[in-house]
């Protein structure tokens, strides 16, 4: 599995960091043809304390090429001009293929 993943510092305002990004950018990003699933998950704590990181959120794809294919498409084009809209300076994105440890 392919993924991308976009992490998230903890935004200002989290009432309404929440409200848009779950009744509005989630169900945004999950009409990108060839997404297999989606998580998010709130980060709670760190080891030393509060963790600067506020949410990650994982993107599953089958492969690399069904990524590459469903980021040509207008609905994931749509996605990213979201994000970059509401949270620009907040978003970091990795990519990443899953392996059996």
């Amino acid at each position: 599995m392919f993924k991308m993943i976009a992490l998230f510092k903890k935004p200002e305002d989290i009432t309404s960091f929440d409200e848009y990004y779950f009744g509005t950018h989630i169900p945004l990003t999950k009409k990108i043809p060839g997404l297999v699933d989606l998580k998010v998950t709130k980060f709670t704590g760190a080891p030393g304390g509060e963790s600067k990181y506020y949410l990650m959120c994982e993107m599953y794809y089958e492969s690399k090429e069904s990524f590459k294919e469903a980021s040509k498409t207008p609905e994931s084009k749509a996605s990213g001009k979201d994000v970059m809209k509401f949270a620009g300076n907040l978003v970091t994105f990795m990519f990443g293929e899953e392996v059996n440890g």
